[in-house]
């Protein structure tokens, strides 16, 4: 799963991209993609929901976590335990926050022993754009791929020489240093790039000390393309600092490594081999106590892609084995998974057809079969429509098949169960687009049935276990809007989902059933100004209603000299105060940095 993204790939965006800097430039709406399919395709060939954000929406926006880009997107609800490095979930499409996979450069970024995704210290500079996929992608990426997968691609030196160094400053006495390189030349193409940040940060709870952050991280790539097409490439990613929570702090590493080679068998036969290993390890200090959860998995697949005329088969294998260490003993601490897949893509003039299907065979919880079906059919010139069904699972974690029998005093004692079952899923998608010469829209409904849910529940003889205990609906509604008006780059995009338990009706909890994003961007002259306004609704997390809110970013840019320019954001402008996420056992919601301000200087053609 190591992809090298076309250079187009970076120019334009779904429902988040910047359109053209002059306002007399055509708008730009049809992006190349790999994460729906595994093969380079347009938005417009693809039969899956899709946004992608592209380097030039990241330099104007200059988030600080990823998490912050992803906020308001469409389908997608970001949850954080504070500002600043503090533990992120992203809910996509009201599924668990296990069930969204994150993916750098085809190599999958999590903790086995949570299910998590480290959101929070993947630093959006270094990436060159990022595709979300939504809707259950299992057939291809296997297990966790239920709400969606999250795909950040960092540069790859192909669009020329290019060199870049910028330093900033700003509220809470945050400030960011970073640069890079990145060229071609003879076949090879490089890219190199580093980036530090660090902050005293903000209180996570209400009268609480400032708890800070700090971020090293460093990406790396090499690929060289011998005469006979024949591709060698590879990919060095690694994050590493401390986070302090209330109560302690954290050291953090996260790293991905991949090496890969495209083989081309014949005229229309291509073979990719891939191997990699992905870390993730956490040293966790709190009061007297140390605690150590490192994660490493290696994966090994291949894939082989055969194109006849307008119809496509990709067909592969993959290994995959999960390793944990640290201070819990683990009743295992090693899994493996091997996996067959394929897909089959059918091509015609106004119609497309995509088939997929995975085995999936894991010593832990036995065979799992997922697969796919779309259809995708050209209404008239301007207007597409496109139907899917699709099967998925969420793998029990390590945490929770194996977690050894603990006393935390008080009366509450956790154990692992390993008698789970993952969840299983079946979404089925009805969605239509309509694309003019200066306005793109898209609508998308979905329903998704949950069975075999795993939840935390206490047993007959009072020790919390998790089990397969519920069963989930979840129906929503999305829209996205991307047009120009009078000067004005505008996206827009807005999301209804209502995740329900289908025992007692009840809402799922964490999940907000309404968010919506609007951006807008005018450059005028060297100068550049914009906005974005975010909303999420309310959310329950027990019996504690946690409200909604608004958020309003602006930013600005000038281009004062030659390959100089300045940024300047101002983050939640009229200092709101919001939550996105509750401790229950400490009884406290856990709080968000107010206003926030960063002015950063650039130099570089980049």
């Amino acid at each position: 799963m190591y992809f090298s993204k076309p250079a187009a790939a970076a120019t334009v965006a779904v429902c988040l991209a910047p359109l053209s800097a002059s306002g007399d430039d055509p708008i730009q709406l049809n992006p190349v993609v790999v994460t729906p399919t595994l093969s380079t395709q347009t938005v417009d060939e693809s039969l899956s929901s899709v946004t992608v954000i592209d380097r030039e929406t990241l330099d104007r926006q200059q988030p600080r976590e990823l998490g912050d880009i992803l906020r308001g997107q469409p389908g997608l609800d970001v949850q954080t335990n504070g500002s600043f490095g503090k533990a992120t979930s992203v809910y996509t499409r009201g599924t668990g926050s296990e069930s969204t996979m994150l993916l750098i450069d085809g190599v999958r970024i999590r903790s086995a022993t949570t299910g998590g995704v480290p959101w929070q210290f993947i630093p959006p500079q270094l990436l060159d754009n990022v595709e979300v996929v939504r809707g259950p992608r299992a057939s291809i990426y296997g297990a966790d791929a239920v709400g969606g997968v999250v795909q950040a691609f960092t540069p790859d030196g192909r669009d020329g020489d290019q060199y870049w160094i910028q330093g900033g400053y700003g509220s809470f006495d945050s400030s960011e240093i970073g640069a890079g390189f990145a060229g071609a030349a003879d076949g090879t193409s490089y890219s190199v790039s580093t980036n530090r940040f660090h902050t005293r940060g903000a209180p996570v709870r209400e009268d609480g000390d400032d708890r800070g952050f700090v971020n090293n991280a460093n990406v790396g790539r090499l690929t060289h393309q011998f005469d006979n097409g024949t591709e060698v490439g590879v990919l060095g990613f690694r994050a590493e600092g401390n986070t302090e929570f209330d109560g302690g702090d954290t050291d953090f590493l996260n790293q991905a490594i991949g090496a890969h080679t495209l083989i081309p068998i014949g005229a229309a036969w291509t073979t990719r081999l891939q191997i990699s290993q992905a870390r993730d390890e956490q040293e966790n200090f709190e009061g007297s106590g140390i605690s150590v959860f490192d994660t490493e998995t290696r994966t090994a697949r291949m894939e082989n892609t055969a194109i006849h005329g307008n119809n496509e088969v990709v067909f592969g294998a993959e290994f995959q084995r999960d390793e944990v260490a640290g201070t819990t003993d683990y009743d295992e601490t090693r899994r493996d998974n091997r996996a067959a897949f394929g897909q089959y893509l059918i091509g015609g003039d106004n119609s497309e057809i995509q088939l997929s299907v995975r085995l999936d065979d894991n010593e832990a919880f036995g065979d799992r079969v997922t697969g796919g079906a779309a259809f995708g059919q050209a209404l008239d010139a301007n207007h597409r429509l496109r139907l899917s069904y699709g099967t998925a699972f969420r793998a029990p974690t390590f945490n929770d098949l194996y977690f050894p029998f603990t006393d935390y005093g008080d009366g509450f004692i956790f154990e692992g169960n390993d008698n789970l079952s993952p969840e299983r899923s079946q979404t089925a998608e009805i969605g239509i687009t309509g694309q003019y010469q200066h306005l793109r829209w898209d609508l998308a409904a979905y329903q998704s049935h949950v069975d075999d849910l795993i939840q935390n529940a206490f047993g007959n003889d009072g020790v919390m276990r998790p089990e397969n205990v519920d069963r989930a609906r979840i129906q929503g509604l999305e829209g996205s809007l991307q047009t120009r008006i009078s000067a004005w780059d505008v996206q827009a995009s807005a999301t209804l989902t209502d995740p329900r338990d289908r025992d007692s009706g009840e809402r799922l909890e964490r999940r907000a059933t309404r968010t919506a994003r609007l951006d807008l961007d005018r450059s005028i002259g060297t100068a550049s100004v914009g906005a974005s306004g975010i909303f999420q609704g309310d959310r329950y997390q027990g019996d504690d209603r946690l409200p909604g809110f608004g958020l309003m970013n602006l930013r600005a840019g000038w281009e004062f000299a030659r390959n100089w320019s300045a940024r300047l954001t101002i983050d939640n402008v009229f200092d709101t105060d919001y939550v996105t996420a509750r401790n229950s056992t400490s009884d406290f919601d856990y709080k968000n940095a107010g206003r926030t301000a960063f002015l950063s200087v650039r130099y570089g053609n980049r």
